[in-house]
């Protein structure tokens, strides 16, 4: 249904870009989304009250929040894509995040609400579930199983394709109301055939249970959608792979202070430090970073800006005081990592300038590791002096040419 939908109401020419695209199967999803939950809400709501089922009116309602979820999806997918502007030079894609976290924040809502009308129930009584009406009560529901699972499906399948955090929301949604209807239509069956104590209230009990599983569904798509909005760290693969393209180009000898700014699904910026020699013809090594920039824009769809940090490759004693400094290193702390090494002579004798990148958690302050190092090398190669910059990332040599440094 949904390809059927796609080609009737989007039209993908060459002038569409990938946003354009995108937007529009975000609205599609929305408005058929809204369609679908208007349809269940009102079946189960019906049969839910005629049938005295607490556990199914209770789902009605969920079903009711859902079609909200799609509104607020919709407006979020318009929002996103709109152009950047002068007080918004990165764009509005960000608007999707928080999309998809009201949309969390309306599942926890609903589960809120079906766990107090459930409490209530099993505290104060109520008339006894699916008296009448039984049956048709339970086409509903698997009519209603069926059609949420072909939901989960195809929304699923467009936030993989478009990495689409608010329809990965929604495709969450449906399939917590997957199981919310399915053991509803349990307790149903069971209440219709087997003889229960009046005051058992397994229709009741039932709605308690799938209430905490929409509770426990809806805080972990907050979690997960919140997540771009602080600034997570980016995927190590995704990292690597931009390592690996730059370090295909001949000139560069290494890569590190990899950054990556999220602002939106296909809004993301890469920044990093390539290591060429510093004897390299200064045009000559530029074309190169301006065909890598290019390279990493179209490969990986981001804005990639590389900073040139020269190196000398081929003087003999640069490289013994590299390899000392590396020892060095490597004594206090494996985990650590160096890169940017740089000697500069003084009347005093040399100075090695360097920076370290120590993993998030390290323990102890940037200065005190900066003096630990610091000494630690004037002690260990006499007649030099360092200066040593403290970064704080995840290293990750192993995407790195053996011998190099970060």
């Amino acid at each position: 249904m949904i390809r059927l939908l796609s080609k009737i109401f989007i039209r993908k020419t060459e002038a569409d870009s990938p946003e354009r695209v995108r937007s529009a199967y975000g609205v599609l999803s929305g408005c058929f989304g809204i369609f679908l939950n208007l349809v269940l809400f009102t079946l189960k709501l019906i049969f839910g009250l005629v049938a005295h089922a607490v556990s199914l009116t209770a789902d009605a309602f969920n079903n009711l929040g859902d079609a909200g979820s799609s509104v607020i999806s919709l407006i979020g997918f318009r929002l996103a894509a709109k152009k950047p502007d002068r007080d918004h030079p990165y764009g509005h894609g960000r608007i999707e995040y928080l999309a998809g976290m009201l949309v969390s924040i309306a599942i926890i809502l609903m589960g809120w609400t079906l766990f107090r009308s459930a409490l209530n129930v099993i505290l104060h009584g109520g008339a006894s579930a699916y008296t009448e009406h039984f049956w048709p009560s339970v086409a509903i529901m698997c009519f209603a199983i069926l059609l949420k699972l072909y939901m989960f499906a195809y929304n699923r399948a467009l936030a993989k394709r478009f990495d689409s955090p608010a329809l990965k929301a929604v495709s969450f949604d449906s399939l917590s109301d997957t199981v919310a209807t399915t053991a509803v239509l349990g307790s149903a069956l069971v209440t219709h055939f087997v003889k229960l104590p009046a005051w058992l209230q397994l229709d009741a009990w039932c709605g308690l249970l799938v209430s905490l599983f929409i509770l426990y569904t809806g805080f972990k798509s907050v979690r997960e959608t919140t997540a771009p909005l602080l600034g997570r760290r980016p995927d190590p693969e995704f990292v690597s792979a931009i390592e690996q393209a730059t370090l295909s180009f001949e000139g560069i000898g290494g890569v590190h202070d990899v950054i990556v700014h999220d602002y939106g699904p296909g809004r993301v910026f890469v920044s990093l430090h390539a290591e060429v020699s510093a004897d390299a013809n200064v045009r000559e090594i530029h074309d190169v970073i301006d065909n890598a920039e290019k390279y990493l824009s179209d490969r990986f769809n981001c804005s990639a800006t590389i900073h040139m940090d020269p190196i000398i490759t081929d003087d003999p004693e640069t490289a013994k005081l590299l390899q000392k400094t590396q020892s060095v290193l490597a004594s206090i702390d494996g985990s650590l990592s160096m890169h940017d090494f740089r000697v500069s002579p003084s009347p005093e004798g040399r100075t090695l300038l360097f920076d370290v990148a120590a993993p998030f958690g390290y323990a102890g302050d940037d200065s005190t590791l900066s003096e630990r190092i610091a000494a630690a090398v004037s002690d260990a190669i006499p007649g030099c002096r360092a200066v040593v910059t403290v970064d704080r990332a995840d290293p990750n040599p192993e995407s790195l040419p053996k011998g190099e440094s970060r």
